[in-house]
């Protein structure tokens, strides 16, 4: 395996999911001795350092800031450099990085491109699906391998590529030395957690919304994460009469200890590809509300892992955080055991043989 030379191509280091689990497998591969390069268009964000020493980064020159068109440059400039050094695979992270398949299109090099994010939006309508399929077909047209995070993703890229080329592996969410969950707190006041960026789509402005139609008494919401929406949000807890029992907890580097201390866990986005929050709350033994945005909502199938309720609907959101506060809590471990299959060591080695395949 020492042999096997990969390029990672970023447009930054920006706090995001595909960023992080970027870096974090190329961390593990760097790991297991297989020489690693990351390509970014900027240093911007603070993400470079989980990385380690043993990856190679390689940042573009002049920088390549993150505005319109931007993607298109980074495409441009990870072509001109792919034509220098020898790589045996080129890995291309994420929905976003797509283009630059593109414009590996036609090297010798082979590439394999991740789907990160929701492939069938109902948001799009028709007329935007199609023409959302067309482009992926275009940008995806010569990758020799795609990988997706679900078995209804990886079906949903092979009928829009229209060829089998996807391969299911696990969203390497959990590290290897993950510590075991912690008993669920019994507290007076239950913390009801949410986590992501503070963007309209993640749908904390419904979640705010459903919890101030819970009994006073019923729990305190903590939403850990920054973005543009804050403010926003912070006046709609204060217009609702809420705002003595949510918190704007801002961005944390480490969601665990916040895991730890939540009786219950919700992700009430608009749509989602698999979010990683889902599965760090079910490891930590947290049980989870979640609406129908992601395949994901799949590991809420036992009972006791939670509840999933539709889009758009605050009422039915607040019904099920209220049902599942009354309930006792469920076993941490019997929920930590149904992600198991996401710890990284595993899906590292998933990847590695997914790019010798495509090497051979």
């Amino acid at each position: 395996m020492a042999t096997l030379s990969i390029l990672i191509v970023l447009h930054d280091f920006a706090l995001g999911g595909t960023e992080r689990i970027a870096v974090r497998l190329a961390e593990a591969w760097a790991r297991r001795g297989v020489a690693v390069t990351i390509f970014a268009g900027s240093d911007a964000g603070p993400l470079q350092t989980l990385a380690g020493d043993a990856v190679e980064i390689v940042l573009a020159s002049p920088p390549i800031p993150r505005v319109r068109g931007s993607r298109i440059q980074l495409a441009r400039a990870v072509r001109r450099f792919v034509e220098l050094p020898k790589f045996d695979v080129v890995f291309i992270p994420g929905n976003f990085h797509w283009p630059v398949a593109a414009a590996l299109a036609g090297t010798d090099i082979p590439v394999v491109a991740q789907v990160s994010a929701a492939l069938d939006k109902p948001q799009r309508g028709r007329l935007r699906q199609w023409a959302f399929e067309r482009r992926m077909r275009y940008l995806l047209r010569r990758v020799q391998a795609v990988v997706a995070l679900s078995d209804i993703a990886r079906d949903q890229a092979d009928r829009i590529l229209r060829r089998r080329v996807t391969t299911t592996i696990a969203l390497p969410a959990l590290g290897d030395d993950a510590p075991p969950p912690m008993p669920i707190p019994d507290t007076l006041m239950p913390i009801v957690l949410a986590a992501g960026r503070l963007v309209p789509e993640k749908g904390f402005a419904r979640l705010i919304d459903a919890f101030a139609r819970l009994p006073q008494d019923t729990a305190r919401l903590v939403i850990v994460g920054e973005g543009p929406e804050a403010e926003a949000l912070a006046r709609q807890s204060e217009s609702l009469g809420i705002a003595d029992r949510v918190e704007l907890a801002g961005y944390v580097t480490d969601i665990r200890p916040r895991l730890d201390a939540a009786r219950l866990v919700v992700l009430a986005s608009e749509f989602e590809g698999y979010p990683a929050v889902l599965v760090e709350a079910l490891a930590a033994g947290r049980p989870v509300v979640a609406t129908d945005c992601t395949p994901a909502t799949r590991l809420l199938d036992t009972p006791s892992a939670g509840l999933v309720v539709p889009l758009n609907d605050s009422e039915s959101l607040a019904r099920a955080i209220a049902t599942m506060l009354a309930q006792a809590p469920p076993d941490p471990e019997a929920l930590a055991a149904l992600v198991d299959h996401h710890r990284i060591g595993s899906v590292a080695r998933a990847y590695l043989d997914v790019f010798e395949r495509v090497r051979s």
